[in-house]
């Protein structure tokens, strides 16, 4: 870690910061598989062109549903692979890690927790 005259420290080191990259590729991987099955689950015809003349009312309602919950799933889930790309990005430009309410380095620990996150507790909390 660098550190200021006071030893606090200002940055990530780069060993650091290459733990962070692989814990944020791991966690972007298991995304992008998740999102690719729940688009399959999603576009998937459940019974058919045959079955379909058979399917009650109550059926078409809970297919409807099901698919609306898949929907919003796949929404969160790219939101999330997003926000790893973002935390990848900072990684090379020299950001990462670092509260952008408070400007101190988010404890290591936080980050291996939310890799993606940008704020400490404290700032996250309201108590900057």
């Amino acid at each position: 870690m660098e550190t200021t005259h006071t030893n606090e420290p200002t940055r990530y080191s780069a060993e650091d910061l290459a733990e962070f990259e692989a814990v944020i590729l791991t966690k972007l991987n298991k995304a992008r598989q998740d999102l690719s099955h729940l688009k399959s689950s999603i576009s998937r015809d459940v019974y058919g062109e045959e079955g379909r003349s058979n399917v009650s009312t109550f059926d078409d309602g809970a297919d409807a549903l099901e698919k609306e919950e898949l929907n919003q799933l796949a929404a969160r889930t790219q939101r999330f692979i997003a926000d790893l790309e973002r935390a990848l990005f900072r990684i090379k430009n020299g950001t990462y890690g670092i509260c952008i309410d408070t400007g101190k380095l988010i404890p290591k620990a936080r980050l291996l927790a939310v890799p993606h996150t940008q704020q400490s507790i404290e700032a996250k909390m309201g108590r900057k």
